[in-house]
């Protein structure tokens, strides 16, 4: 069973007096508040050690190219696209040419500042290269046999100059998954509203979205889950979402679905009709319909929402959580109906756009070509 980290560490931002009327953001502590207060928010912390500008440069190139998928019509960036906040717009994964998938696609900006990743949480975000090379190898994903991915590289100058100077040497499997990772940590929010509040810029977001970010971290009790510089609690929870039945009514997804539990050990795996979250990891009953808890960075940008993508915007999610959740067996007993106002629900809505920063301006890249060896050059 994986086990949580601890909270991550917040940064003092002060009493920020606001500019109309007496409202104030109160002190954000550096620890974890005592029962009944709000717990810390944080700016997004700076890279420890950045990473090497070369691997940057050509892990950008292998996440937008295709050839690193088995057929070679899918890359990174076909469910992770910059212009759709690094998700992928809908509600359900498409999966590898063929398959469907049965989960909605996360977003990878901020990737290397989260705790675990997936929405069941099965891989940690401190090791990027893993996370990469499952999704290489992955058959609902991009399904290549890395043996392969390495002699197509092989037969692309670009790329065998690229490791050269990135690496010193050939491409190889390694060399290519942390590549592609280096790229990964360079994916961060930039200039984000809220971010520039916490330092100290008292106008960088509206009077409603402060207003609603004090029915976030008060009537709503978001900060509750949500907190931290990641705005998360790292850990997982049952909202009691209903099961999206378009993964059982496409058989595509079913089959995703039924190999995804069975490889997992999920004895029942062929008479599910739910999704059973982190379960399928840990086989404790407990975590049965658990799904972990995402980070609200860029939240507006990544729309549909929920584990299955069943909560169209950001109006839906907070109705959702107003009604106090689903009505699934098991659900979080902490899930509470909240009696938000109109005016509450909206200014809610305005405090989570501003978690979002400016877009990340990326150039197309161009697919270096192929060229034929000289015989011998294959060694």
């Amino acid at each position: 069973m994986l086990k949580r980290k601890g909270p991550l560490r917040a940064v003092r931002a002060g009493s920020l007096v606001l500019g109309l009327g007496l409202l104030f953001l109160s002190d954000i502590p550096t620890v974890e508040s005592a029962a009944g207060r709000p717990r810390p928010l944080a700016p997004l912390p700076s890279l420890s050690t950045p990473p090497n500008p070369q691997q940057v440069d050509l892990g950008k190139s292998l996440f937008f190219d295709v050839r690193l998928a088995g057929d070679g019509s899918t890359s990174c960036s076909s469910c992770h696209d910059p212009d759709k906040g690094w998700a992928d717009g809908i509600p359900l994964s498409r999966g590898y040419p063929g398959s469907l998938y049965f989960r909605n696609t996360p977003t990878v900006l901020n990737a290397v500042h989260g705790g675990y990743l997936y929405w069941d949480g099965r891989l940690p975000a401190s090791d990027l290269p893993t996370l990469i090379r499952d999704h290489i190898a992955e058959a609902h994903f991009l399904q290549a046999d890395g043996r392969l991915v390495i002699e197509r590289l092989r037969q692309i100058p670009f790329y065998e100059e690229g490791f050269k100077k990135a690496f010193g040497g050939e491409p190889t499997y390694g060399r290519i998954l942390n590549s592609i990772a280096a790229y990964l940590r360079t994916l961060r929010s930039r200039d984000v509203p809220f971010d520039r509040f916490l330092r100290g810029n008292v106008n960088a977001i509206s009077l409603p979205a402060n207003r609603g970010l004090q029915v976030f971290r008060g009537k709503a009790g978001c900060n509750g889950c949500h907190h931290g510089a990641m705005l998360t609690d790292g850990g997982s929870h049952n909202l009691g979402v209903p099961t999206n039945q378009d993964i059982f009514q496409t058989p595509e997804r079913h089959i995703s679905f039924r190999r995804f539990l069975k490889m997992l050990g999920v004895s029942e795996f062929a008479t599910l009709r739910e999704d059973v979250g982190r379960y399928a990891l840990t086989k404790q009953e407990e975590d049965r319909g658990r799904f972990r808890t995402p980070t609200l960075r860029e939240i507006s940008n990544t729309a549909p929402y929920m584990h299955d993508g069943s909560l169209p915007t950001l109006e839906a999610v907070v109705d959702f959580y107003n009604q106090g959740g689903g009505e699934v067996e098991g659900k979080d007993a902490a899930l509470k109906p909240l009696g938000l106002n109109e005016r509450e629900k909206a200014d809610l809505v305005e405090f989570l756009k501003t978690l979002a920063g400016a877009p990340i301006d990326v150039e197309k890249v161009e697919l270096p070509p192929y060229a034929l060896r000289k015989l011998g050059e294959n060694e």
